[in-house]
């Protein structure tokens, strides 16, 4: 890794991965990327060109052949299918339930995983994700892990209008082969059921910091 700073932030599903990540980015003037979006926009992408999602040979055909580019766009960074950015279409249903299956294509996760190191050519990043400490950038020395309990997780999906089943979708993040979600060695974990988005960013950033100041 080049002398770019990256903060690996996984963690479950409605943990508060997306508002923390934005808080942090935002409060140390770092580069924010939502490795999630790139999986939902090649959800999306295989859903509009009917690509079959019950065969892992024609999802990784297709993720092998599609035209991408990354942009930096205010501070965040998006993944380009042909110049464009879908920002409201990857965010329906549909989008969700074919994104959960693209996910588990080990093909699809080593084609991420290149594509999302490259956002390093950005600068320093706060990148957020279910395997960033893990596997995309195991190296780095701010990693984090965020976690709440499940009733709590629940209502915070139901308060952005949006009813999934997060214990299924923990159990298939957690079980598949390919980069499964898991806690990184070395990674601060901090499960925040009953605590605000502040009170959370606060506490990673006041652990980045010490980390830097260390390191100095």
């Amino acid at each position: 890794m080049n002398s770019s700073i990256v903060i690996a932030i996984d963690g479950t599903s409605a943990s508060g991965k997306s508002t923390n990540a934005k808080m942090v980015a935002k409060a140390l003037g770092y580069i924010y990327v939502d490795t999630g979006a790139m999986y939902r926009t090649f959800g999306w992408h295989c859903l509009k060109n009917k690509v079959n999602l019950d065969d892992e040979k024609a999802i990784a055909s297709a993720c092998k052949k599609w035209k991408t580019s990354l942009e930096r766009v205010d501070n965040h960074v998006h993944l380009l299918v042909d110049g464009y950015y879908p920002a409201r279409e990857i965010r329906t249903a549909e989008v969700s339930s074919a994104t959960s299956l693209i996910a588990a294509v080990p093909k699809v996760r080593e084609w991420m995983k290149k594509k999302q190191r490259e956002c390093i050519q950005f600068g320093n990043l706060v990148m957020e994700g279910r395997d960033i400490g893990t596997n995309v950038f195991p190296e780095t020395d701010f990693k984090f892990y965020l976690d709440a309990c499940l009733n709590e997780r629940s209502k915070r999906r139901l308060a952005e209008g949006v009813q999934e089943n997060l214990a299924a979708r923990d159990q298939r993040d957690s079980q598949r082969a390919a980069a499964p979600l898991m806690v990184a060695l070395g990674a601060k974990v901090i499960n925040n059921s009953g605590m605000t988005a502040e009170e959370t960013s606060k506490l990673i950033i006041e652990e980045i910091q010490r980390r830097l100041a260390h390191s100095k």
